[in-house]
């Protein structure tokens, strides 16, 4: 496997106040990552940070072997990332065609199938049932699909996802996760921000967790004994 994205030691500030302060990342081609730790501890902004969205103040970000650490947001997107928010974010006012359509960009991924209409609606087979509906009239767990849906559409290089089964029924999260595991069946990079431990550390290759803007664990889901579940993660 070659190395996809790489974070070195990221700082990043909002205003005068620091958010950062030394996040350390990689992920190889085909390897799903989970970014972990409590609410506050520096997730989002590490992913806001990847895609252009929170400029680093210090620190490497390497993405496919481009440095894109000053990048704007729709260059790094370009590259490759493609970001399933949190919140969902749908185009209220479109279609679930139109939203899925308005995304589509080339395959420029040598060694995974290319992302269109058709397979995207066969792994979430809910949105091909409602091609016509405008996305404000979905449920919470359809618009969910539909927005991971989008981001395929963009045939990303990494595909991330940032609670991407928080506050949705436990049979939606099923369908949510089942799709994850297709993803990564079929090769696809993936950075995921979950709290669901129970579904998540059997499907990912490697765990990084930060606290308070670092990174202080870093490692496989199996060195990730009860301890350290504990100290870093318990409420």
């Amino acid at each position: 496997m070659s190395l996809l994205l790489e974070l070195n030691a990221i700082e990043t500030f909002y205003g005068q106040s620091q958010a950062l302060f030394g996040v350390d990342l990689s992920i190889q081609q085909g390897q799903i990552v989970a970014l972990m730790g409590r609410n506050g501890m520096g997730k989002t902004t590490t992913i806001r940070s990847i895609c252009g969205m929170s400029k680093i103040s210090a620190g490497a970000m390497y993405f496919a072997g481009v440095d894109i650490a000053t990048l704007a947001s729709h260059k790094i997107g370009r590259l490759g990332v493609g970001l399933v928010p949190e919140g969902r974010r749908c185009f209220s006012n479109l279609t679930v065609t139109e939203n899925l359509l308005v995304a589509a960009r080339e395959n420029t991924n040598n060694d995974l199938a290319t992302w269109d209409l058709s397979r995207v609606e066969a792994l979430f087979p809910r949105l091909a049932e409602r091609r016509e509906q405008s996305a404000a009239t979905l449920s919470g767990g359809e618009q969910q699909m539909l927005t991971i849906g989008r981001a395929l559409m963009t045939n990303p290089k990494l595909l991330i996802l940032d609670e991407a089964t928080e506050g949705l029924a436990p049979v939606v999260r099923q369908e949510i996760w089942q799709a994850i595991k297709r993803l990564k069946k079929e090769g696809q990079s993936i950075l995921i921000v979950d709290k669901t431990l129970k579904e998540l550390l059997p499907i990912v290759d490697h765990c990084v967790i930060l606290e308070r803007g670092k990174t202080v664990f870093n490692g496989a889901p199996g060195a990730m004994d009860s301890h350290i579940q504990q100290q870093f993660l318990g409420i």
